[in-house]
Order: structure tokens, then C-alpha cells, then sequence
């Protein structure tokens, strides 16, 4: 039985030597060290050896075994770093070649559109105030003098919760409350935020959209305080060359109610399909504040006045980078999105 383990041993060691790679040497390890290899098998054998033999052979198989397996551990271990090697030679990574820049976030263009204005605003000394978007009807309406039955409720299709809870369906309200709080103070204030109005999204319409109303009160607040601030936010927004006029209107909450255009920015005034061949375009509403409106607030007319406007951002945005569907701007679709990549610092 000696002379076959030492052969045993002389062959494992020799097709140890002769494995190439880690699996062909695990193979090896299967063969001669496994549950059914040889070595294993003389191990189970030792029963049928006379009693005083046992112990000898049972030492001799016990250090062949050993002897094996520390020449195949070597033997592994010198594999593997070889083929992690040849692996690094294989996969190795050119680090002279110019990194991928990370794509940084993105600002929703109506993002930059109210933040445009409100820096514009906030440069004029104004103040961003906000509200509630789920509204009393008393703010929302009847402290704007807009009582219960008022006609020109009419006019603002409103999401009712309970018969005197509402979604708000301007961002006038935070006027009504900012002149309450006030208590008589002067007020500067712009009142950017999310309303809701019952309208079928169309191409122009939305049954939620973006409202930045204005408010300015104090002493000797004149119509042409109005116009003069009206005409440097056109020029902010649509170049220095924009002219504007004021039109009569109606609103409930000022008196006297103007609607103010610009000068096209496309054709310069000569007509074309985006001023529908006036040569003006409308962007928003505007007045001097109502006096019941003052009155309602705790203000004595007399002595003070005021001037209002409201503008829908998604008009101005659609306006300056020439969408013609207000709906993209809801569907998220990332292309775009993207096309208003934010590239300046």
C-alpha cells in the first residue's frame, strides 16, 4: 500500500504541474482529493488492514494528503493572480481619455418663467407672497367685491369642496388676505401660484395653470405708476424695444380695468400669424384698485390707493419660446423638456 500511495502521489503532483488554469487544476483536486479520488478511497479501506497497521498507513495517507493539498494550494494561488492578470491586460482602462460630464438638472421652463418675474419684481422692491390653494369663498370672491350672485362669478368656473370652500380660481385672494393682515400698511407685494378653473384642456386652456398677480398700495398710487411698471416688465421680458397700450376692460376688483398689450415681438408691429395681424399681442389684466375693495380691507380710499395686475406665466412662456400647445407643459415629456437646458452659470 506504500508503494501505491507514493504513486499516487508522484501522479497528482505531476497533473498538478501540468494544469494551466484554475479549472483544469480544480479538476485535479476533484479527481485525487475528492469524496470518490483514491486517496479518499484508501482512507475508507483502512478497516480491512490488520489492526497494528492501521495507525502507519493511516499517517502515511494523512501527510500524502497534506503534501497534495499544499502543492495544489500554491499551485491555485499562482493561477489566480495569473489570470486576474490577464484579465487587468484584457480590460484595462485608457485613464488619459476625457471624462463624461455628469448631465446636471434641468429647470421646467415654467420655472424659469416665474422666476424670471419674480426677480424682476423682487429688483423693484416687491415682496413674494403666497397662500392657501384650497380657498375661502369670502377671499376668493366677496372680499374682492365679488358677493354671492355676483354676475361675474360667472366668468371663473370654480371647483366648489362645500359651498363656502373652494379651489382657489386666481391668486387674488392672497391680496385680500396680505390687506387684512396689513392692517392699513403699505403693501408691494407679488402673489405667484397654482389656480384651477373648470375649463376643457385644450390647446390654450387648462383646467390648472399658473396665475402672478401684483399688488401695490399707498399714498398718491397713480394709474401711470401702473402703466410705467407694466412697461419696464415688457421690456424685461421681451426686449427693450417693446412698446405697450392699455385698453378699457372690466375686472370686479379695479376700477378703472385695462387690458395691456405689447408690441409684437416677431414682425415688430407689422402683422403676423403670432399677433393674428395686429401687431399687438395681449398679455394680461390690470387696474386701480377697486375703493370696495380698500374699504373691505380696512383701508380708507381717501387717503390711500393702489394698482393691481394679474399675467398667466404658461401665456409668457408660450409667448417667448414659441409653444403652441399649453398641454406640454403638463406631460412631462422629457424631450421637451430638454430643450430649455439651462446652459448659462
Amino acid at each position: 500500500m506504500e508503494a501505491q500511495l507514493e504513486l499516487l502521489k508522484v501522479e497528482a503532483l505531476a497533473k498538478i504541474e501540468a494544469a494551466s488554469d484554475v479549472k483544469s487544476l480544480n479538476d485535479v483536486r476533484i479527481a485525487y482529493l475528492g469524496k470518490k479520488g483514491p486517496i479518499t478511497d484508501l482512507l475508507k479501506g483502512m478497516g480491512k488492514l490488520p489492526a497494528e497497521e492501521r495507525p502507519k498507513m493511516g499517517a502515511l495517507v494523512n501527510v500524502i494528503r497534506e503534501s497534495v493539498t499544499e502543492v495544489l494550494e500554491d499551485r491555485m494561488a499562482k493561477l489566480e493572480e495569473l489570470a486576474i492578470n490577464e484579465q487587468l491586460e484584457k480590460e484595462s482602462i485608457d485613464v488619459t481619455l476625457p471624462g463624461r460630464p455628469a448631465r446636471t438638472g434641468n429647470h421646467h421652463p415654467l420655472t424659469r418663467v416665474v422666476e424670471e418675474i419674480e426677480d424682476f419684481f423682487i429688483s423693484m422692491g416687491y415682496e413674494v407672497a403666497e397662500g392657501p390653494e384650497v380657498e375661502k369663498d369670502y377671499y376668493n370672491f366677496e372680499a374682492l367685491n365679488l358677493p354671492k350672485g355676483h354676475p361675474a362669478r360667472d366668468m371663473q368656473d370654480s371647483f366648489y369642496i362645500s359651498e363656502d370652500i373652494l379651489l382657489r380660481t386666481h391668486t387674488s385672494p392672497v391680496q385680500a388676505r396680505t390687506m387684512e393682515a396689513k392692517g392699513g400698511a403699505p403693501i408691494k407685494i407679488i402673489c405667484p401660484g397654482k389656480v384651477y378653473r373648470r375649463d376643457s384642456d385644450d390647446a390654450t386652456h387648462s383646467h390648472q395653470f399658473t396665475q402672478i398677480e401684483g399688488l401695490v398700495i399707498g399714498e398718491d398710487i397713480r394709474m401711470s405708476d401702473l402703466k410705467g411698471t407694466l412697461s419696464l416688465f415688457a421690456k424685461k421680458m421681451f426686449g427693450d424695444e417693446r412698446e405697450i397700450r392699455l385698453r378699457p376692460s372690466f375686472f370686479p376688483f379695479t376700477e378703472p380695468s385695462v387690458e395691456m398689450d405689447i408690441s409684437c415681438f416677431k414682425c415688430g408691429g407689422d402683422g403676423c400669424n403670432v399677433c393674428k395681424k395686429t401687431g399687438w399681442i395681449e398679455i394680461l389684466g390690470a387696474g386701480m384698485v377697486h375703493p370696495n375693495v380698500l374699504k373691505m380691507a380696512g383701508y380708507d380710499p381717501a387717503i390711500v390707493s393702489g394698482f393691481a395686475f394679474g399675467m398667466g406665466p404658461e401665456r409668457i412662456a408660450m409667448l417667448k419660446y414659441g409653444v403652441e400647445d399649453i398641454r406640454h407643459f403638463y406631460t412631462n415629456d422629457v424631450r421637451f423638456v430638454s430643450q430649455f437646458h439651462r446652459t448659462e452659470a
